[in-house]
């Protein structure tokens, strides 16, 4: 699987294949990512290749650093500064995450109960929001 930064400057792909993806609701993640949880997938490090450019590394604690882009500011996963082989990426990342479901959660303690169902709540698409396409046509460009 392929993925990468909102800017196109950090791309890797990645060997994806019985690992379970989890949402981590610990504080360092809700931090680092500005989210209520991080969707994530632990995988050997080994199985992820970075492209052209490698990313830019963030110690967010005395144990782990983070992987992201200085340019656009894309977070693209977690690593553990020693003892273990592995690492995580973020799923929002990959170009198709929709065949990545998550199986478990992580950091409980910190989880925002509230933000997990939130079914039933109105729903807008953003290709159907007009100030938006009326932005985005403003600026000359295709939606994204």
């Amino acid at each position: 699987m392929t993925g990468g930064c909102a800017c196109g400057a950090k791309r890797f792909s990645a060997d994806v294949g019985e690992e379970k993806a989890y949402l981590c609701h610990c504080r360092m993640c809700q931090r680092a990512s500005g989210a209520v949880s991080l969707a994530l997938i632990t995988l050997p490090q080994s199985s992820v290749r970075w492209e052209g450019e490698e990313p830019d590394w963030f110690a967010s604690s005395p144990i782990a650093e983070r992987p992201f882009c200085a340019r656009c500011g894309t977070s693209l996963g977690f690593r553990y500064h020693e003892g273990t082989d592995k690492m995580d990426l973020t799923v929002a990342s990959f170009d198709d995450p929709s065949d990545l479901k998550p199986h478990h959660h992580f950091g409980a303690e910190s989880m925002h109960r509230a933000w997990l169902n939130t079914e039933g709540l109105p729903e807008t698409r953003s290709d159907e929001y007009q100030p938006l396409q009326e932005r985005w046509e403003k600026a000359s460009v295709p939606p994204r």
